[in-house]
């Protein structure tokens, strides 16, 4: 039996294409997601240029104190950027696109834009929020005279305190769930180890599996020895790329590393098995059967999530079972519970069903190689 581990093993690592897909691929594709999604902020705005035209020559108390607020906001982030020009230039500006729109400055500051847009709404938000502003200074003056000074510090000091939060006070990245779906796809990529693994057990497949299926060996031993280095390798593989993105890129897991390991044990022995079960059924050729794994491991993988974050959303609304069988989905969903939800439930029922799954692809490859008989070899 030891000896049947080693061999395998050996035979194993000296594979190109075993150590490729279900390691390297997967390393490469989080490097590469990482560099060109993983750091992106989702509130990434460009500076929005305004012109301010003063509608009187003298300029009230008013509008210097209008545009004093607009220079402060200007200097304390980059938001915006204002620029002082007569109004025939304004427009001829604005009808270039070359500003996003124009503040007149008056007793009651007013704004006007040239098209609809994400710039437009933002200096609309700041119109807003300065005339809100002056009239909560003003009914203080009214009524409270004394705390008037108090209340220009308060709003001095307006920072923006919302954060995106779970229920469980978790704070949550909308890139990250691509990497939780991208650990279920390199799961499933375990296939690839599987797949050498039923060519060696089928005598139809290959040479050596006619030798093997011909040697004094028990049979029981050869596929439990197979399974066995199988899927110690590929979760190995999901023990490393897990540290890697946890340790070296810093995603933001914010789980123990522990706590996420039961998702990708029971997600690499799907992957694994998964591929002898498709390996081990029918007759087809190396290229088909490489084929449909291929694509059942992507078609699940997309619904995952891994192309599309909305898919996922969209799939557990409308079709809910979908994703209850579909081992990509449970392992993305299980690290969700773990690094973002507070839902133990949830998450032991996602591991309930990756183990059933486990079962279920074991026994049916373990009764599809061990009953098949040769009449010659």
């Amino acid at each position: 039996m030891w000896n049947l581990i080693k061999y395998s093993f050996l035979t194993k690592i000296r594979n190109r294409s075993i150590v490729f897909w279900p390691l390297i691929f997967p390393f490469i594709l989080t490097t590469v997601m990482y560099f060109s999604i993983g750091q992106m902020e989702e509130s990434d705005f460009e500076t929005v240029n305004v012109a301010v035209v003063a509608e009187n020559a003298g300029g009230s108390e008013a509008e210097e104190a209008f545009l004093t607020w607009l220079e402060m906001m200007e200097e304390s982030s980059d938001m915006i950027h204002i620029e002082q020009m007569e109004e025939d230039e304004a427009l001829d500006r604005l009808e270039k696109g070359q500003i996003d729109g124009i503040f007149y400055n008056g007793e009651t500051p007013a704004l006007t834009v040239g098209r609809n847009g994400l710039p437009e709404s933002i200096l609309q938000i700041v119109l807003e929020n300065y005339i809100e502003g002056r009239k909560t200074l003003e009914d203080v003056a009214a009524v409270s005279p004394e705390k008037l000074k108090d209340a220009v510090f308060a709003m001095e000091d307006y920072t923006d305190s919302v954060e995106q939060v779970t229920l469980g006070g978790k704070t949550t990245n909308g890139n990250v769930q691509f990497f939780y779906a991208l650990l279920g796809m390199a799961c499933l990529y375990g296939c690839f180890i599987g797949y050498g693994s039923a060519m060696e057990l089928q005598a139809y497949l290959t040479p050596l599996a006619a030798r093997r299926c011909a040697g004094p060996s028990n049979r029981l031993h050869v596929i439990l020895s197979e399974t066995l280095v199988s899927f110690v390798l590929h979760f190995v593989n999901m023990m490393i790329l897990l540290a890697y993105m946890k340790y070296v890129l810093r995603l933001e897991f914010s789980g123990s590393y522990a706590e996420m390991l039961p998702a990708l044990f029971l997600g690499s022995m799907i992957g694994v098995t998964m591929g002898m079960f498709i390996t081990s059924i029918g007759k087809m050729g190396e290229g088909m059967k490489v084929g449909v794994m291929v694509g059942v491991s992507m078609a699940m993988s997309f619904c995952a999530g891994l192309m599309n974050a909305d898919i996922k959303n969209i799939i557990d609304r409308s079709a809910p079972l979908l994703n209850r069988i579909n081992p990509a989905a449970l392992i993305s969903d299980a690290l969700y519970c773990i690094n973002v939800y507070d839902a133990p439930a949830r998450y032991a029922q996602d591991i309930l069903i990756l183990g059933v799954m486990c079962v279920l692809l074991t026994g049916g490859t373990y009764l599809i190689i061990r009953r098949e008989r040769y009449g010659s070899i």
